[in-house]
């Protein structure tokens, strides 16, 4: 399933999109929760239901999908962890070069850095240096702590794509990267997420593409994770405890903007395209904050 969140006249809504529609479940069932990470919690990640809502939705539930007003799949997470230097050849590209990690690399993201499908990444007023990071995003669907390689992927619910926009001037003025991950409005999360079921454990195997104004700027394959998603989540389970809803980016691949001789940054008028085999098209128009 396709789970999309998306806004109308009556406020957020959850969707699952179907062909080239979407049905409006809290149209069809308004006792359902608006929010996908609030479903997982009260379903402990089982979203066998919203395809049964779907089934019986009336035809005053179904809407097309071209002009959807996009939202957040999770509009509230509770927790946005990132991995970082999580690809080989973007290490080699980076500051790190010389210093390969031997364990992940965490850090964390605010929810008011993010937006939707569709909706513009801003570039900040105090920096040109915005960049693009195209990236896998999974969704955590049940509490889960202290997991092993065996029961790693039980606590997925989908995956998403990821737009993990780095202001590296800032990124670069301290050893903590949390400032230049931070800008409001420099993130992209969508443009929907598809069910874990619908793609191989983990997601690997899977081509990862950034696009700017059409021109590939980064292509690779999730199986080239050098912190798989098992052992990442085995991993950080040893300290955080995963709730439903909570979204983890799990790395980019060689090619951003920061390692190209001149520099590609993201500016106003541009557009960026984060695309993932068998979950979509992330797509992001550039504004200039105001």
């Amino acid at each position: 399933m396709k789970i999309v969140g998306f806004e109308s006249d009556a406020g957020l809504r959850l969707g699952l999109v179907e062909g080239d529609g979407v049905v409006d479940l809290n149209a069809a069932d308004p006792k359902l929760p608006n929010d996908l990470g609030a479903v997982l919690a009260a379903t402990n990640g089982d979203l066998g239901a919203l395809g049964e809502i779907a089934k019986r939705a009336p035809a005053s539930a179904r809407r097309p999908l071209a002009g959807l007003p996009y939202a957040l799949p999770v509009a509230r997470p509770g927790k946005i962890i990132c991995l970082g230097l999580n690809y080989l050849d973007h290490v080699k590209e980076g500051p790190q070069r010389d210093n390969i990690p031997q364990f992940p690399t965490i850090f964390m993201r605010g929810l008011t850095s993010m937006v939707p499908h569709e909706s513009p990444i801003l570039r900040p007023q105090v920096s040109e240096q915005l960049d693009y990071e195209a990236e896998l995003i999974l969704v955590v669907g049940r509490r889960a702590k202290h997991l092993t390689l065996d029961n790693a992927l039980s606590c997925i619910a989908g995956y998403a794509c990821g737009n993990e926009g780095s202001v590296r001037e800032f990124q670069r003025k301290t050893t903590q990267w949390d400032m230049g991950k931070n800008f409001d409005r420099t993130g992209g999360f969508g443009p929907w997420m598809v069910t874990a079921d619908e793609l191989p454990p983990a997601a690997k195997g899977l081509k990862i593409e950034s696009r700017l104004n059409g021109k590939v700027m980064q292509s690779d394959d999730t199986a080239n994770m050098m912190f798989p998603i098992p052992e990442m989540l085995v991993y950080v389970t040893q300290g955080m405890t995963l709730e439903p809803g909570d979204i983890v980016f799990t790395g980019t691949p060689s090619g951003v903007g920061h390692a190209r001789k001149p520099p590609a940054w993201m500016r106003a008028g541009d557009v960026c395209e984060i695309e993932i085999e068998g979950i979509g098209v992330l797509r992001n128009p550039i504004a200039d904050e105001g």
